[in-house]
């Protein structure tokens, strides 16, 4: 039997200070954070002394020190254990564990290490969103998960969204209120799809999902939650939010529900929300929460959202019913989940109060919340880079002050849709929580976090928002940078400096919701102006990234990292060619057309065989995860189309929405697809689209025998755009 000793934590309350008394499993804290180190570097984690400390004012502390080759490592938790030796192992080791790969130096003897102690100004660090589970997760086995949640445990994450085998839950209970199996069955999407059906954006849509499919979920999420709990986290699970499928609602023609309309979709992939006052609210959210718990054991927090990007359904004629009925919604969601556990937390995603500001002004949000107790709601205000750099609006959470007294954690969506060129404002991540922490409505700031829509892309950002979940105080990037060079890299020659400093003034210095090449989306995007950053400045910084690569070849991250920003260049490339092609389209100039678009497909060609090196940015990688999940080859396929579906036409408005820069993808749906738009003006273009989709396999290609040389030769003959 583990030792068992008695901690105290001084937990914060909104009714003062009290001090709890907590029983804590020494031994297992110790054994769980062990396990992690020891999948990360092997057994050299048995030669760590680890040791649990009490938390610090409700949140979490870790302290290292390392003398005469003994290291310890201290933390109140397995994440900060984790995130202490993390710290250790970056900073003393020169090391890196990042989605793309590894970066490890593991001496024989741990080099000495001054004593640090680091308290989190935060309760929580919060991971993942909703539609996460749609980007990147979707067709994940547990092998990749065991790595995602090792990775969250160095990154110090104690505050997962968990999602996984939520239709199992909900399956289970709509056959209690009578529905049959055919009538759950078409309430759902495709797996890829289901983030935005648990929103009630979306119904049927791809679907239905194979028999099997529910309890293989059930399985895995039983995986997941069990080690997401022995690493102390606090599993965010799903509640009902008031959608009802259309068999309920023909089952009962008294009720009165309102019809939902989001992105572009026809009515009958639409959702039904129940009104607030429906009493079938609170009794099917009790059923959700019961059945959840029943199958996955008592949980704290649950997330409800009823209007992601929807419109609340007020009465065009009776607009002074908006405050009451917002009054109404937030009572009956609290009051569903808390029927079903009475010590349950509502979380909701506060991405809609800024995406549709116009909407939530002060009085609708403080109408929607007045009726929940405020240590019964945490608020995740999901996208602090919106306000200023997509919205033009004051920060939401100084527009409705700190939430009126709500729990909110202080977060970032770095990423729409899985995109993968680099993007984000590094100075606003190394500062912006830091300026909430010293504002008026910190007292009920309890997190921090990054809520991603895919990952696996912009490694650079995540290594410092992680960081950020355990700083008070703004970081200095130069230092940070340097570090993260040496971590990632091994060195941080002169080059790479300047290349930096180059990347923060362009990729790195501005932020692009919707970052994608014209080539990707066949003719420019007029609803949705994004487009890659083709700024000189990054032009130079690719090539001074890749002037290094004599002295850092040698690192494997460096060299994904290469081959990446290669990529971006000969994009940029071949979409100042193929716009050239484009542009002697319309002024029916056909040899420059010609001779434009064959130099675009050329370049593209090139990237394409150039990412087959890279750990990541293949489609043969998404087709594999997705087809893994199928007993036969028609469901294979199902589970292949409906994982090509996402990342290509999606559905509704959203074509091209998740568009990745991919091996494969662009050799065999990318390029056909310019080269057929070019060549034929009558191109039936979504028939065409949808017939790739459905159609299992593709072509393959050989890796080049030294990509980073090859990207190098690429970047230097690609480097004029002279015809």
């Amino acid at each position: 039997m583990y030792k068992k000793i008695i901690l105290f934590f001084i937990l914060a309350s909104w009714n003062g200070i009290n001090v709890e008394a907590r029983q804590v499993d020494v031994g297992s804290i110790t054994a769980s954070s062990r396990n992690v180190i020891r999948r990360t570097i092997g057994n050299r984690a048995d030669a760590i002394d680890l040791q649990v400390v009490p938390s610090e004012n409700g949140t979490d502390v870790y302290e290292i020190e390392a003398r005469g080759g003994v290291l310890t490592v201290r933390g109140s938790s397995p994440s900060a254990i984790c995130s202490g030796f993390y710290e250790y192992l970056r900073k003393a080791c020169k090391s890196m564990v990042s989605w793309s790969g590894s970066n490890l130096h593991i001496p024989l003897k741990w080099p000495d290490y001054s004593k640090v102690k680091v308290v989190s100004p935060y309760r929580y660090r919060y991971y993942l969103n909703v539609v996460t589970f749609g980007y990147t997760t979707p067709y994940w086995d547990w092998a990749r998960w065991e790595k995602e949640l090792d990775w969250m445990a160095l990154h110090g994450v104690n505050l997962p969204l968990a999602t996984v085998a939520s239709e199992t839950i909900a399956a289970r209970v709509w056959k209690k209120l009578g529905l049959s199996n055919k009538e759950t069955d078409a309430f759902f999407t495709g797996p890829a799809h289901l983030p935005w059906h648990r929103m009630g954006n979306l119904n049927k849509w791809d679907g239905p999902v194979p028999s099997d499919w529910h309890k293989d979920q059930l399985d895995l999420q039983h995986k997941i939650l069990k080690r997401m709990r022995e690493l102390g986290m606090n599993p965010v699970a799903p509640a009902f939010a008031g959608f009802v499928p259309e068999g309920f609602k023909k089952k009962h023609p008294e009720l009165h529900v309102n019809a939902l309309k989001w992105g572009g979709f026809p009515a009958e992939y639409n959702a039904y929300v129940l009104s607030p006052g429906s009493p079938w609210f609170k009794t099917i959210g009790k059923m959700f929460v019961e059945e959840w718990e029943k199958e996955f054991g008592k949980n704290t927090f649950y997330l409800s959202d009823s209007f992601n990007e929807m419109d609340v359904p007020v009465p065009k004629d009776h607009p002074e019913q908006k405050y009451p009925l917002l009054a109404g919604y937030g009572e009956s969601i609290y009051n569903s989940i808390k029927a079903g556990n009475p010590d349950a937390v509502w979380v909701t995603q506060g991405w809609t109060f800024g995406y549709q500001h116009k909407f939530w002004d002060q009085r609708s949000l403080q109408a929607m919340l007045s009726k929940v107790p405020d240590d019964r709601m945490l608020i995740l205000d999901l996208a602090n880079e919106y306000p200023e750099y997509v919205w033009k609006i004051p920060m939401v959470w100084k527009t409705h002050q700190g939430f009126y007294g709500k729990q909110w954690i202080y977060s970032f969506v770095p990423n729409f849709g899985g995109k993968t060129p680099w993007t984000g404002v590094l100075s606003l991540y190394a500062s912006g929580s830091a300026e909430a922490l010293k504002s008026p409505f910190s007292k009920n700031l309890v997190g921090f976090g990054s809520a991603p829509e895919g990952i696996e892309n912009n490694e650079v950002v995540y290594e410092l928002l992680a960081d950020m979940g355990w700083k008070r105080d703004a970081v200095d990037l130069d230092k940070w940078l340097d570090e993260y060079c040496r971590s990632r890299y091994g060195a941080y020659p002169d080059k790479m400096k300047l290349a930096w400093e180059q990347l923060r003034k362009s990729a790195y210095g501005s932020f692009g919701s919707y970052p994608r090449f014209l080539w990707q989306l066949v003719v420019p995007d007029t609803r949705r102006k994004g487009s890659v950053n083709s700024d000189s400045l990054f032009m130079r910084s690719a090539e001074n990234f890749l002037d290094c690569s004599e002295e850092l070849k040698a690192s494997k991250l460096y060299q994904n990292d290469a081959i990446e920003i290669a990529m971006l260049y000969l994009g940029v490339r071949a979409d100042q060619w193929y716009s050239r092609a484009l542009k002697a389209d319309a002024q029916n100039d056909q040899t420059v057309k010609r001779k434009a678009g064959e130099k675009a497909v050329e370049i593209l060609y090139q990237i394409d065989r150039l990412l087959e090196s890279h750990p990541n940015n293949r489609l043969q990688t998404w087709v594999d995860y997705a087809r893994s999940h199928g007993k036969t080859e028609e469901e294979k396929n199902y589970y292949e189309a409906n994982a090509k579906r996402l990342i290509t036409t999606w559905g509704g408005v959203q074509n091209d929405y998740a568009a990745r820069i991919w091996s494969g993808l662009i050799r065999d749906y990318y390029i056909p697809r310019i080269q057929k738009h070019l060549a034929n003006a009558g191109f039936r273009r979504l028939d065409w689209e949808e017939k790739w989709i459905k159609t299992p396999g593709g072509s393959r290609v050989e890796p080049f025998d030294d990509p980073i040389q090859k990207a190098k030769e690429l970047v230097a003959a690609y480097g004029s755009i002279e015809l």
